[in-house]
């Protein structure tokens, strides 16, 4: 399947979103859509795939002029949209959710089981995945049910299918599978959309790369005529120097003592420190116990035994709340559904933690509230209508920026961030890791979690390597390289 989109417009309201752009996707390649959070990436594939209606252009699918009125209608068509956001449906089976709106049945309205398994079955073979069809979907891992929702697409022949952020949540392993899953697509002439802000796997698996900045089209290039640099300045308009800024850190005394932390099960004896001005990298694989210590560490899960002290005093936090009084703030990994409330303004999102400081006598001050809210935005350069828009109606990228906002406002004297640049764009990143240099200029104290070995790397001042709920090394900046972390991940020594 041969696709055209020829000078493409879209406004919501009085938001430019989309203003001529052009994109073109040949059979069995791989395309990378590449853009800052905001570039109009998703709203393009949506227009593609009928969710939304275009308001000028032309889209001609094998030459001929198609336009779809709903996703569906584009499924059957065969072109199938994967959103960063599973849509897997967690209490049913592997194979009704392969089915789903589309069982076979026979003319007095019995399941056809056996063709069904039988044709799940031959789909799992092509994508060389064992999965078995009697399991609940949310018991599978995030990369099993992204081969579900593969196989489901190609369930309805889909000849075209679009991966939006499609390794943000999976193990290296995962994205080693997907990688060959994709590999082995392109052989069968299937064309794939790839949209993701990691640029290694841009090189590694796309043969393609269209370039989005402010709604329009910048460029398209084969991957072997381009490179990292020169794809970042078409993506944020001007050079970024460095990927990550250069680090001189001034730790002073100590914020965050865990001594002996455990939650059976999940993590044992953990014990580790923080440093006023310093950024502690958390590392390890996925299902280490990362995220489970700093859940706890927030007050959202209890410890079963061990130690909290902040400042050198024990610290009780038995709930979020005891955190935030002790100037804790945590940026969740799952920003949709932890971090934002989706239909709140990005104004109710960023006071929420700070709400008392705007309240004299049980009444709100909107001036100082709406001072406060506008002068993050700016901070942060928070692309958004107004602060009066909702937090769903923002970019992936934008979104992330307000929940950092909402805990940046408390003042924190600790901050946790819990892979703090997931599906964010190279540029955002960029500002991200200024931010952070700029709190612990000030004294804050950080705990970043990444999945990524080069964020890691890159903005750690000490570097502690989780497996299986162990603490199994710390590494200096000087001492740390992707090659010892990745050892003490695994269990090694």
């Amino acid at each position: 399947m041969q696709i055209q989109m020829k000078g493409i417009h879209k406004a919501f309201g009085s938001n430019q979103v989309l203003s001529g752009v052009d994109f073109d996707l040949r059979e069995g390649e791989v395309h990378a859509l590449m853009g800052e959070n905001g570039a109009g990436k998703s709203t393009l594939m949506n227009i593609l795939t009928g969710l939304h209606a275009r308001d000028e252009g032309t889209i001609l699918i094998d030459g001929k002029e198609t336009y779809f009125t709903n996703p569906k209608e584009a499924e059957r068509q065969g072109i199938a949209f994967i959103h960063q956001e599973l849509n897997v449906w967690p209490d049913m089976t592997v194979l009704d959710n392969l089915f789903i709106g589309r069982e076979m049945s026979s003319p007095v309205g019995f399941l056809k089981y056996k063709e069904m398994k039988a044709l799940a079955k031959k789909q799992f073979q092509r994508l060389a995945v064992d999965i078995p069809l009697n399991v609940e979907a949310g018991e599978c891992s995030v990369g099993q049910q992204q081969m579900i929702e593969i196989a489901k697409a190609l369930l309805s022949d889909a000849k075209v299918i679009i991966m939006d952020e499609p390794t943000s949540a999976l193990t290296e392993r995962e994205i080693q599978k997907l990688f060959e899953v994709i590999a082995s697509l392109k052989k069968d002439g299937v064309s794939i959309v790839y949209i993701s802000h990691r640029m290694e796997e841009i090189f590694t698996i796309c043969d393609r790369i269209t370039v989005m900045r402010d709604g329009k089209t910048v460029d398209t290039k084969n991957i072997p005529d381009t490179n990292f640099d020169e794809v970042v300045k078409k993506m944020v308009g001007r050079e970024l120097t460095e990927r990550f800024p250069a680090r001189n850190p001034n730790p002073g005394e100590v914020v965050l003592e865990v001594e002996h932390a455990t939650r059976k099960g999940l993590f044992q004896d953990v014990s580790f420190q923080v440093r006023e001005g310093e950024i502690v990298g958390f590392s390890g694989l996925m299902g280490s116990g990362r995220t489970e210590i700093m859940r706890a560490l927030f007050g959202l899960d209890r410890l079963d035994s061990g130690e909290i002290r902040m400042f050198g005093k024990k610290a009780v936090i038995r709930k979020p709340v005891d955190a935030v009084k002790l100037g804790i703030g945590f940026i969740t990994e799952d920003r949709k559904d932890e971090g934002l409330v989706l239909d709140f303004s990005v104004r109710e999102n960023m006071v929420l933690p700070s709400l008392s400081g705007f309240t004299t006598k049980g009444l709100i001050s909107s001036q100082k509230e709406s001072a406060f809210v506008d002068a993050l935005i700016k901070r942060l350069q928070i692309k958004t209508h107004s602060r009066e828009t909702a937090a769903g109606n923002l970019s992936g990228g934008n979104q992330q920026k307000v929940v950092i906002a909402k805990w940046v406002g408390i003042g924190p004297r600790l901050l946790i961030l819990d892979e703090p640049t997931r599906g964010v764009d190279v540029g955002a990143k960029r500002e991200i890791y200024q931010l952070m240099n700029e709190l612990t200029g000030h004294g804050v104290a950080i705990i970043m979690v990444s999945s990524e070995l080069p964020e890691v790397l890159g903005m750690s001042d000490r570097i502690v390597v989780v497996h299986e709920g162990h603490i199994t090394g710390e590494l200096s900046k000087d001492e740390a390289t992707q090659e010892k972390i990745m050892t003490l991940a695994t269990g090694g020594q």
